[in-house]
Order: C-alpha cells, then structure tokens, then sequence
C-alpha cells in the first residue's frame, strides 16, 4: 500500500499509468499534425547559379503530360493532378499518406527567367526544370581604366 498510488472510489489508481493513458490519448489526437499542407506540396531543392537556376520537385506517381509549368517573370508555377490509387471494394487503408488530386506550388526566383530557353525534364518521380537567367538580369563584369 506504499507507493505513488491513490485512492479514489474504492479502488488504486496508478498516477504513471494514468500519464501513460492521456500521452496515448493526445499522440492520438494530434496524430494528423504535421502532414504536408497542399501549398507545400511538391517538395522542391532550387540551385541557384549566376547563369541560372535548377529546380527539381520530388512528383512520384505522376503523368508527366498531367503536370504545367508556367514562367512570369521571376515566378515559377508547378501546376497538375494526380489519381488516387484504386483500392478494391474490400480493402481499406490501413494509412494514406500519399493523396491524390490536384496542387499548384509557387516559387519566386532571385532573377528573371528566359522563358525561351526553359527545359524540363521527368524522370524516376522528380521533376527537373533547368531555368536560364535573362541575359539583361545576367551580372555584367566592368572594366576599370587606367589613367
């Protein structure tokens, strides 16, 4: 009978179980924080160079012709949708993580891009968009003269 216990309504209540229940409790609850949001969606890494900038965006399961690029000045837009994966009539999920439907993310570059000179490559899930630097943007080396 000595020990972290209490009574309470005739019977022992163990306090460290009773923390044990709320922590499972809460990490149950809050289980869906955290997710990615659609704005944050796709993942992208952006190189940026003095000749221009790399993006790749992490797009696993995609249709690359589901998928539009857009350039406006130093903005860069990933447009596009995705199918949800087809369960059969029996099956549930046991977790979903990766969703489906449609996303835009928005990035703003440091520099004005050539809109003429844009390539974009699919492959293997990651989306790679190499964007050259307008040539008025591009930084000009100056001569100093002498006397």
């Amino acid at each position: 009978m000595f020990g972290p216990h209490i009574w309470r309504y005739g019977r022992v209540l163990d306090p460290f179980a009773e923390m044990l229940r709320l922590r499972d409790q809460m990490n149950r609850i809050f289980s869906g924080i955290g997710q990615p949001v659609a704005a944050a969606y796709p993942a992208v890494n952006i190189w940026a160079g003095e000749t221009g900038a790399v993006v790749t965006a992490e797009l696993p399961g995609m249709d690359p012709e589901k998928i539009d690029i857009s350039v406006l000045g130093d903005t860069l837009t990933i447009a596009g949708s995705r199918e949800p994966e087809a369960v059969g009539e029996e099956d549930t999920y046991h977790r979903k993580e990766r969703n489906g439907g449609s996303f835009t993310r928005t990035l703003q570059l440091p520099f004005r891009i050539d809109g003429e000179k844009i390539e974009a490559r699919y492959e293997k899930g990651i989306l790679t968009v190499t964007l050259p630097r307008q040539e008025a943007d591009m930084p000009k080396k100056i001569a100093i003269k002498g006397k």
